[in-house]
């Protein structure tokens, strides 16, 4: 594929066909996440790459299995959303957090080198190792859709991180930012429309 064929191929997939992938396909789709620009030139990032079902049951246990309709309306009530179409997305995604996962052909489990509190940086300057990750992120879904594959992620929450820390055994020191899951998307899934933003009034030439 083209360049900007991938950029505008790329969607996140949430429904999976079930079919594996090659170690070698993995590997080149990392490759293009450790080429991403990073903040101190060290590129100290690592990926879990799970693909033992049995692991990926233990590591997604602690992720929600669907929502009732009740909860999801009260969570568009609660996180305002107004829009028809953004609440159509929600309806989507947020049923599927574990499913999405779950069938996936693999989980990959990025991780960075924590040198500051993330959580309570002292500026914004402390957030860079992050803001570096997530351009690996981004890579490894341009090149996943470039390989004939889609990819789903989920930031944790809760006492997800640790729990994930605790099935992989990764160091105290590195820092998971979400989980991704590969997999090649399912033939007629449902499609949900996007936001069609008019480029032009995003624009500002020189000045806003």
């Amino acid at each position: 594929m083209e360049f900007y064929e991938v950029i505008e191929k790329r969607r996140t997939v949430r429904d999976f066909e079930n079919e594996t992938i090659s170690a070698d396909v993995i590997e080149r789709i990392i490759e293009a996440g450790m080429k991403a620009p990073t903040n101190d030139h060290m590129r100290d990032w690592h990926y879990i790459i799970i693909q033992d079902k049995n692991i990926i049951m233990k590591l997604l246990d602690i992720i929600p299995k669907g929502i009732s309709d009740e909860d999801m309306n009260q969570l568009i009530k609660d996180w305002n959303l107004s829009d028809s179409e953004q609440q159509d997305c929600y309806r989507n995604a947020v049923p599927k957090q574990y499913k999405m996962l779950i069938d996936a052909s693999v989980i990959v489990i990025p991780l960075l080198k924590q040198k500051t509190d993330l959580l309570h940086p002292d500026n914004v300057s402390h957030l860079n190792g992050f803001a570096s990750i997530w351009c690996s992120i981004e890579n490894i879904f341009l090149a996943s859709t470039a390989e004939g594959y889609g990819c789903a992620l989920r930031v944790p929450l809760g006492d997800e991180s640790e729990h994930a820390r605790n099935v992989l055994g990764y160091p105290n020191d590195y820092f998971m930012p979400c989980f991704i899951g590969i997999g090649k998307p399912k033939r007629n899934a449902p499609v949900i429309k996007q936001k069609d933003i008019q480029m032009k009034e995003r624009i500002h030439w020189n000045k806003w």
